[in-house]
Formats: C-alpha cells, structure tokens, sequence
C-alpha cells in the first residue's frame, strides 16, 4: 500500500484521504483511528489484564452479572456494566437487548422473524437476536 504525507501549515488544513478498492476491517480500522472513534477497554483474558480497541467488539453480553465481550479473537470479560459501556462507546454500537450490545459495523445481514424480532448474522458468522422493542432503533441506523 502506497502512503503519501503531505505537511500543511495550519491544524485546519489537516486532511485524510483513502483510496481502497474495498473497505476492509483494516482500513475501517485505521478510518476509526483518523476519527478519534478508535477507543480502548480495559478487560481480563485467562487472568490478564488487556487492553481491547473496541473497534475489534463484534458484541457485549452480560450473562450471571458478568459482562462479556466477544471478539475474532475470542472472548473477554469486563469489570463494566451494559449500561457503562453503552455511555463509553460511540455511535456503532447499539443495545439490542436487555443484556446485548452489538457493534453494527459487524452486521453482515439482518433477517426479520415471525415475533416481530430480528436475527443479525455478525461477520464472525454468529447470529443474534435483536428484540422487538430495539428493532426500530437498529433500522434506523442501518438505514432500512
């Protein structure tokens, strides 16, 4: 990949531009790292301490009282509630449950179910379910 950095003279004149032939969790990465969107969190694998981008979150799940994160990688457990993270991370996440968060930059597709749910195929090729009272809120964002 070709890299061009061009100095300009004032901090308004700061500008990025991506050519990409697709836009891949790479690129999306280094969008949200251009945009200040790219947060960390702090969470425990296999009893160490780790710090988590959160651009890497397919989805949150609190389960027992334990707040669970789930990546490619793997899984990681949160000292936080759902309704912290939810006030820490940005727009691209949406709670679609009472004990869900999901990362809707990870939605590859969503299918409507006879309850008036929803089932969200993830990138990871895991499905979830979106209930009925989030529905709106996540077509909304999707724009559908």
């Amino acid at each position: 990949m070709k890299v061009e950095v061009n100095a300009v003279d004032s901090y308004d004149q700061e500008s990025a531009v991506i050519n990409t032939v697709k836009v891949t969790e790479d690129i999306q990465s280094a969008i949200d790292i251009l945009d200040n969107n790219c947060r960390v969190i702090p969470v425990v694998s296999e009893g160490k301490n780790v710090i988590l981008r959160t651009d890497k979150i397919y989805y949150i799940e609190s389960v027992d009282k334990r707040t669970y994160i789930y990546t490619k990688e793997g899984c990681y457990e949160a000292k936080y509630r759902l309704y912290e993270l939810e006030e820490l991370l940005n727009n691209y996440f949406l709670r679609t449950s009472k004990a869900m968060i999901i990362n809707i930059r990870k939605i590859r597709m969503v299918k409507a179910e006879m309850n008036g749910r929803l089932t969200a195929e993830l990138l990871n090729g895991e499905n979830v379910i979106i209930a009925r009272s989030y529905v709106k809120d996540l077509k909304e964002r999707l724009g559908i």
